[in-house]
Protein backbone atom coordinates (compact mmCIF):
# COMPACT_ATOMS: atom_id res chain seq x y z
CA UNK A 1 0.00 0.00 0.00
CA UNK A 2 1.42 3.35 -1.03
CA UNK A 3 1.01 6.26 1.38
CA UNK A 4 -0.90 9.35 0.25
CA UNK A 5 0.95 12.55 -0.49
CA UNK A 6 -0.77 14.18 2.52
CA UNK A 7 0.51 11.41 4.78
CA UNK A 8 4.07 11.95 3.56
CA UNK A 9 3.80 15.71 4.07
CA UNK A 10 2.41 15.30 7.59
CA UNK A 11 5.25 12.96 8.52
CA UNK A 12 7.87 15.37 7.19
CA UNK A 13 6.47 18.32 9.09
CA UNK A 14 6.14 16.27 12.28
CA UNK A 15 9.92 15.79 12.08
CA UNK A 16 10.54 19.47 11.37
CA UNK A 17 11.48 18.85 7.73
CA UNK A 18 10.52 20.87 4.64
CA UNK A 19 8.44 20.01 1.60
CA UNK A 20 8.51 21.62 -1.85
CA UNK A 21 5.45 21.49 -4.12
CA UNK A 22 6.90 21.05 -7.63
CA UNK A 23 4.94 21.55 -10.84
CA UNK A 24 5.82 19.59 -14.03
CA UNK A 25 8.14 18.46 -15.46
CA UNK A 26 11.96 18.47 -15.21
CA UNK A 27 13.83 19.61 -12.10
CA UNK A 28 16.86 18.47 -10.05
CA UNK A 29 15.43 16.24 -7.31
CA UNK A 30 18.90 15.64 -5.86
CA UNK A 31 19.44 19.34 -5.21
CA UNK A 32 16.37 19.43 -2.97
CA UNK A 33 17.44 16.23 -1.21
CA UNK A 34 20.77 17.87 -0.35
CA UNK A 35 18.88 20.62 1.49
CA UNK A 36 16.72 18.00 3.25
CA UNK A 37 13.69 19.18 1.28
CA UNK A 38 11.33 16.57 -0.12
CA UNK A 39 9.93 17.51 -3.56
CA UNK A 40 6.32 16.44 -4.02
CA UNK A 41 4.97 16.90 -7.53
CA UNK A 42 1.68 18.55 -8.45
CA UNK A 43 0.18 17.09 -11.66
CA UNK A 44 -3.11 18.95 -11.70
CA UNK A 45 -4.29 17.49 -9.41
CA UNK A 46 -7.26 15.64 -10.93
CA UNK A 47 -10.78 15.88 -9.50
CA UNK A 48 -10.36 19.58 -8.67
CA UNK A 49 -13.04 22.22 -9.11
CA UNK A 50 -11.30 24.30 -11.79
CA UNK A 51 -13.39 27.45 -11.35
CA UNK A 52 -10.95 29.22 -9.03
CA UNK A 53 -8.12 28.75 -11.48
CA UNK A 54 -10.27 29.58 -14.50
CA UNK A 55 -10.87 33.08 -13.11
CA UNK A 56 -7.19 33.90 -13.69
CA UNK A 57 -6.52 31.99 -16.92
CA UNK A 58 -7.62 31.94 -20.54
CA UNK A 59 -10.09 29.13 -21.39
CA UNK A 60 -7.53 27.44 -23.66
CA UNK A 61 -5.00 26.83 -20.88
CA UNK A 62 -4.53 23.11 -20.11
CA UNK A 63 -6.17 21.53 -17.09
CA UNK A 64 -2.80 20.72 -15.49
CA UNK A 65 -2.12 24.44 -14.99
CA UNK A 66 -5.76 25.42 -14.38
CA UNK A 67 -6.25 22.77 -11.71
CA UNK A 68 -2.88 23.52 -10.12
CA UNK A 69 -3.79 27.17 -9.69
CA UNK A 70 -7.24 26.24 -8.36
CA UNK A 71 -5.56 23.86 -5.89
CA UNK A 72 -3.25 26.61 -4.68
CA UNK A 73 -6.04 29.17 -4.35
CA UNK A 74 -8.22 26.71 -2.42
CA UNK A 75 -5.46 26.14 0.14
CA UNK A 76 -4.37 22.76 -1.16
CA UNK A 77 -0.72 23.79 -1.18
CA UNK A 78 -0.71 25.52 2.20
CA UNK A 79 1.30 22.63 3.68
CA UNK A 80 4.16 23.18 1.22
CA UNK A 81 7.13 25.26 2.34
CA UNK A 82 8.28 26.18 -1.18
CA UNK A 83 6.59 26.30 -4.60
CA UNK A 84 8.71 25.37 -7.64
CA UNK A 85 7.60 26.06 -11.22
CA UNK A 86 9.84 24.68 -14.00
CA UNK A 87 9.37 26.23 -17.42
CA UNK A 88 8.05 23.19 -19.26
CA UNK A 89 5.76 25.25 -21.51
CA UNK A 90 4.34 28.74 -21.91
CA UNK A 91 1.36 27.87 -19.70
CA UNK A 92 3.58 26.80 -16.82
CA UNK A 93 5.77 29.86 -17.30
CA UNK A 94 2.59 31.91 -17.09
CA UNK A 95 1.63 30.09 -13.89
CA UNK A 96 4.96 31.08 -12.35
CA UNK A 97 4.38 34.71 -13.30
CA UNK A 98 0.83 34.69 -11.90
CA UNK A 99 2.04 33.26 -8.59
CA UNK A 100 4.93 35.71 -8.28
CA UNK A 101 3.29 38.89 -9.56
CA UNK A 102 -0.41 38.56 -8.71
CA UNK A 103 -1.28 35.78 -6.25
CA UNK A 104 1.64 36.29 -3.84
CA UNK A 105 1.40 32.98 -1.92
CA UNK A 106 2.89 32.79 1.55
CA UNK A 107 5.68 30.48 0.32
CA UNK A 108 8.65 31.48 -1.82
CA UNK A 109 8.06 30.75 -5.52
CA UNK A 110 11.11 29.49 -7.39
CA UNK A 111 11.27 29.11 -11.18
CA UNK A 112 13.59 26.99 -13.33
CA UNK A 113 14.24 27.63 -17.02
CA UNK A 114 15.32 24.73 -19.20
CA UNK A 115 17.22 25.14 -22.47
CA UNK A 116 15.39 24.27 -25.67
CA UNK A 117 16.81 21.95 -28.31
CA UNK A 118 20.23 20.32 -28.42
CA UNK A 119 22.59 23.30 -28.49
CA UNK A 120 26.03 22.92 -26.91
CA UNK A 121 25.39 25.91 -24.65
CA UNK A 122 22.42 24.15 -23.07
CA UNK A 123 24.45 22.15 -20.56
CA UNK A 124 26.19 25.14 -19.00
CA UNK A 125 22.97 27.18 -19.12
CA UNK A 126 21.10 24.53 -17.11
CA UNK A 127 24.00 24.03 -14.71
CA UNK A 128 23.91 27.80 -14.05
CA UNK A 129 20.16 27.60 -13.45
CA UNK A 130 20.80 24.94 -10.82
CA UNK A 131 23.55 27.04 -9.23
CA UNK A 132 21.08 29.93 -8.97
CA UNK A 133 18.50 27.55 -7.46
CA UNK A 134 21.14 26.40 -4.94
CA UNK A 135 21.66 30.01 -3.83
CA UNK A 136 17.92 30.55 -3.42
CA UNK A 137 17.52 27.37 -1.36
CA UNK A 138 20.54 28.33 0.75
CA UNK A 139 18.94 31.68 1.52
CA UNK A 140 15.62 30.04 2.44
CA UNK A 141 17.07 27.27 4.61
CA UNK A 142 20.26 28.82 5.97
CA UNK A 143 22.15 25.70 4.82
CA UNK A 144 24.96 25.36 2.27
CA UNK A 145 25.49 21.69 1.32
CA UNK A 146 29.03 20.91 0.23
CA UNK A 147 29.92 19.43 -3.15
CA UNK A 148 30.39 16.08 -1.39
CA UNK A 149 26.91 16.27 0.10
CA UNK A 150 25.47 17.23 -3.28
CA UNK A 151 27.20 14.28 -4.94
CA UNK A 152 25.86 11.91 -2.27
CA UNK A 153 22.31 13.11 -3.02
CA UNK A 154 22.92 12.79 -6.76
CA UNK A 155 24.14 9.20 -6.41
CA UNK A 156 21.09 8.31 -4.32
CA UNK A 157 18.88 9.85 -6.99
CA UNK A 158 20.73 7.99 -9.73
CA UNK A 159 20.20 4.73 -7.87
CA UNK A 160 16.46 5.39 -7.68
CA UNK A 161 16.32 6.15 -11.40
CA UNK A 162 18.23 2.97 -12.22
CA UNK A 163 15.57 1.02 -10.32
CA UNK A 164 12.87 3.00 -12.10
CA UNK A 165 14.42 2.02 -15.44
CA UNK A 166 14.42 -1.64 -14.34
CA UNK A 167 10.71 -1.44 -13.50
CA UNK A 168 10.08 -0.20 -17.04
CA UNK A 169 12.29 -2.87 -18.62
CA UNK A 170 10.86 -5.76 -16.60
CA UNK A 171 7.24 -4.64 -16.67
CA UNK A 172 6.07 -7.80 -18.45
CA UNK A 173 7.26 -10.11 -15.68
CA UNK A 174 6.39 -8.05 -12.60
CA UNK A 175 3.66 -9.34 -10.25
CA UNK A 176 1.56 -6.20 -10.76
CA UNK A 177 -1.43 -5.29 -12.87
CA UNK A 178 -0.83 -2.32 -15.17
CA UNK A 179 -2.65 0.12 -12.89
CA UNK A 180 -0.65 -1.09 -9.86
CA UNK A 181 2.61 -0.80 -11.79
CA UNK A 182 1.90 2.79 -12.77
CA UNK A 183 0.98 3.67 -9.21
CA UNK A 184 4.39 2.35 -8.16
CA UNK A 185 6.21 4.16 -10.99
CA UNK A 186 4.43 7.41 -10.20
CA UNK A 187 5.22 7.13 -6.50
CA UNK A 188 8.59 8.51 -7.61
CA UNK A 189 6.71 11.81 -7.76
CA UNK A 190 6.39 12.05 -3.97
CA UNK A 191 8.12 9.28 -2.03
CA UNK A 192 11.44 9.93 -0.27
CA UNK A 193 14.21 8.42 -2.39
CA UNK A 194 15.06 5.68 0.12
CA UNK A 195 11.39 4.62 0.41
CA UNK A 196 11.00 4.39 -3.36
CA UNK A 197 14.17 2.32 -3.64
CA UNK A 198 12.93 -0.19 -1.05
CA UNK A 199 9.59 -0.59 -2.81
CA UNK A 200 11.17 -0.94 -6.23
CA UNK A 201 13.77 -3.45 -5.03
CA UNK A 202 11.17 -5.64 -3.31
CA UNK A 203 8.98 -5.58 -6.44
CA UNK A 204 11.87 -6.43 -8.77
CA UNK A 205 12.84 -9.40 -6.58
CA UNK A 206 9.46 -11.03 -7.15
CA UNK A 207 9.20 -12.67 -10.55
CA UNK A 208 5.96 -13.67 -12.22
CA UNK A 209 4.91 -15.27 -15.49
CA UNK A 210 4.96 -12.94 -18.48
CA UNK A 211 1.82 -10.87 -18.88
CA UNK A 212 -0.07 -11.31 -22.13
CA UNK A 213 -2.03 -8.91 -24.28
CA UNK A 214 -1.85 -6.77 -27.41
CA UNK A 215 1.46 -4.89 -27.02
CA UNK A 216 1.32 -1.10 -27.26
CA UNK A 217 3.42 1.95 -26.38
CA UNK A 218 1.81 4.43 -24.01
CA UNK A 219 2.72 8.03 -24.91
CA UNK A 220 1.36 11.46 -24.06
CA UNK A 221 1.53 13.64 -20.98
CA UNK A 222 0.03 12.04 -17.89
CA UNK A 223 -2.24 8.96 -17.50
CA UNK A 224 -5.20 10.66 -15.86
CA UNK A 225 -7.68 9.37 -15.02
CA UNK A 226 -5.60 6.37 -13.95
CA UNK A 227 -8.63 4.12 -14.43
CA UNK A 228 -7.78 4.26 -18.13
CA UNK A 229 -5.02 1.71 -17.45
CA UNK A 230 -7.53 -0.75 -16.01
CA UNK A 231 -9.80 -0.22 -19.02
CA UNK A 232 -6.82 -0.83 -21.29
CA UNK A 233 -6.10 -4.14 -19.59
CA UNK A 234 -9.75 -5.20 -19.69
CA UNK A 235 -9.77 -4.45 -23.42
CA UNK A 236 -6.84 -6.80 -23.97
CA UNK A 237 -4.07 -4.19 -24.25
CA UNK A 238 -0.64 -4.46 -22.65
CA UNK A 239 1.71 -1.48 -22.25
CA UNK A 240 5.15 -2.82 -23.16
CA UNK A 241 6.98 0.53 -23.38
CA UNK A 242 6.39 3.99 -21.96
CA UNK A 243 6.84 7.43 -23.52
CA UNK A 244 4.73 9.45 -21.09
CA UNK A 245 6.08 12.85 -20.11
CA UNK A 246 5.53 12.07 -16.42
CA UNK A 247 7.08 8.59 -16.59
CA UNK A 248 9.21 7.22 -19.43
CA UNK A 249 10.68 10.54 -20.52
CA UNK A 250 11.96 11.07 -16.98
CA UNK A 251 14.04 7.92 -16.71
CA UNK A 252 17.21 9.96 -16.31
CA UNK A 253 20.56 8.23 -17.03
CA UNK A 254 23.49 8.60 -14.60
CA UNK A 255 25.67 11.66 -15.07
CA UNK A 256 29.44 11.64 -15.58
CA UNK A 257 30.73 15.05 -14.44
CA UNK A 258 32.50 15.63 -11.12
CA UNK A 259 30.80 19.04 -10.94
CA UNK A 260 27.49 18.36 -9.15
CA UNK A 261 25.60 21.09 -11.00
CA UNK A 262 26.82 19.94 -14.41
CA UNK A 263 26.04 16.34 -13.46
CA UNK A 264 22.43 17.19 -12.56
CA UNK A 265 22.08 19.09 -15.83
CA UNK A 266 23.58 16.18 -17.82
CA UNK A 267 21.03 13.79 -16.44
CA UNK A 268 18.06 15.83 -17.59
CA UNK A 269 19.48 16.78 -20.98
CA UNK A 270 20.46 13.16 -21.72
CA UNK A 271 16.97 11.86 -20.95
CA UNK A 272 14.73 10.55 -23.76
CA UNK A 273 13.65 13.21 -26.30
CA UNK A 274 10.82 15.36 -25.00
CA UNK A 275 8.63 18.00 -26.61
CA UNK A 276 8.71 20.11 -23.44
CA UNK A 277 12.50 20.39 -23.79
CA UNK A 278 12.21 21.31 -27.45
CA UNK A 279 13.81 18.09 -28.71
CA UNK A 280 13.84 17.83 -32.52
CA UNK A 281 10.77 16.08 -33.91
CA UNK A 282 13.02 13.65 -35.80
CA UNK A 283 14.64 12.62 -32.51
CA UNK A 284 11.20 11.98 -31.04
CA UNK A 285 10.18 9.92 -34.06
CA UNK A 286 13.34 7.82 -34.08
CA UNK A 287 13.01 7.23 -30.33
CA UNK A 288 9.43 5.97 -30.73
CA UNK A 289 10.37 3.73 -33.65
CA UNK A 290 13.23 2.21 -31.62
CA UNK A 291 10.84 1.59 -28.74
CA UNK A 292 8.35 -0.10 -31.06
CA UNK A 293 11.06 -2.27 -32.60
CA UNK A 294 12.67 -3.23 -29.29
CA UNK A 295 9.41 -3.94 -27.45
CA UNK A 296 7.43 -5.53 -30.29
CA UNK A 297 4.64 -3.00 -29.84
CA UNK A 298 1.94 -3.12 -32.51
CA UNK A 299 0.80 0.47 -32.04
CA UNK A 300 1.03 3.65 -29.97
CA UNK A 301 -1.66 5.30 -27.85
CA UNK A 302 -1.09 9.05 -27.42
CA UNK A 303 -3.02 10.05 -24.31
CA UNK A 304 -2.86 13.84 -24.12
CA UNK A 305 -4.24 16.62 -21.99
CA UNK A 306 -6.43 19.04 -23.96
CA UNK A 307 -4.62 22.21 -25.08
CA UNK A 308 -1.16 20.77 -24.31
CA UNK A 309 0.66 22.76 -27.00
CA UNK A 310 4.11 21.08 -26.79
CA UNK A 311 2.53 17.68 -27.44
CA UNK A 312 0.03 18.88 -30.03
CA UNK A 313 2.67 20.65 -32.14
CA UNK A 314 4.57 17.38 -32.53
CA UNK A 315 1.69 15.01 -33.14
CA UNK A 316 0.92 15.53 -36.88
CA UNK A 317 4.53 14.98 -37.97
CA UNK A 318 5.08 12.15 -35.49
CA UNK A 319 1.97 10.27 -36.62
CA UNK A 320 2.83 10.73 -40.29
CA UNK A 321 6.31 9.30 -39.68
CA UNK A 322 4.94 6.42 -37.64
CA UNK A 323 2.37 5.61 -40.29
CA UNK A 324 5.08 5.58 -42.97
CA UNK A 325 7.01 3.08 -40.85
CA UNK A 326 3.94 0.86 -40.41
CA UNK A 327 3.23 1.79 -36.77
CA UNK A 328 -0.45 2.75 -36.25
CA UNK A 329 -1.40 5.22 -33.55
CA UNK A 330 -4.42 6.52 -31.67
CA UNK A 331 -4.81 10.00 -30.16
CA UNK A 332 -7.03 10.50 -27.13
CA UNK A 333 -7.47 13.96 -25.58
CA UNK A 334 -8.77 14.37 -22.08
CA UNK A 335 -9.09 16.80 -19.21
CA UNK A 336 -7.48 15.62 -15.98
CA UNK A 337 -10.71 16.46 -14.13
CA UNK A 338 -12.88 14.35 -16.43
CA UNK A 339 -13.90 10.80 -15.56
CA UNK A 340 -13.10 8.02 -18.00
CA UNK A 341 -15.83 8.10 -20.63
CA UNK A 342 -17.42 5.23 -22.52
CA UNK A 343 -16.40 6.97 -25.73
CA UNK A 344 -12.70 6.76 -24.78
CA UNK A 345 -13.05 3.08 -23.79
CA UNK A 346 -14.80 2.32 -27.08
CA UNK A 347 -12.04 4.02 -29.07
CA UNK A 348 -9.38 2.05 -27.18
CA UNK A 349 -11.22 -1.20 -27.83
CA UNK A 350 -11.60 -0.41 -31.53
CA UNK A 351 -7.90 0.48 -31.88
CA UNK A 352 -6.75 -2.68 -30.12
CA UNK A 353 -9.07 -4.80 -32.26
CA UNK A 354 -7.63 -3.16 -35.38
CA UNK A 355 -3.96 -3.83 -34.52
CA UNK A 356 -4.42 -7.27 -32.94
Amino acid sequence: MLPARSEIIHGRHARGERVAAVFPIHYPRALFYAFDILPIEVWGPPKMDPNLGAAHLQPYICSIVRNALAFQLSGGLDSADILVVPHACDSLQGLGSILIDFIHPKQPVLTIYLPRGNRESGLEFLADEFRALYRQLAEITGCQPSDAELMASIRADERADQLLAQLHRQRRTLPLAQLELYRLIRSREFLPVEDFCKLAESTLMTAASANGGIPIIHSGYVPEPMEMLRALSESGGLVVADDLACCGRRVYPPGTSDDPFVRMAERILNAPPDSTRGSPIQDRLEHLLRMANDSGAKGIVFYNVKFCEPELFYLPTLRKGLESAGVPSLVVETDVSDPLTHQVVTRLEAFLEMIA
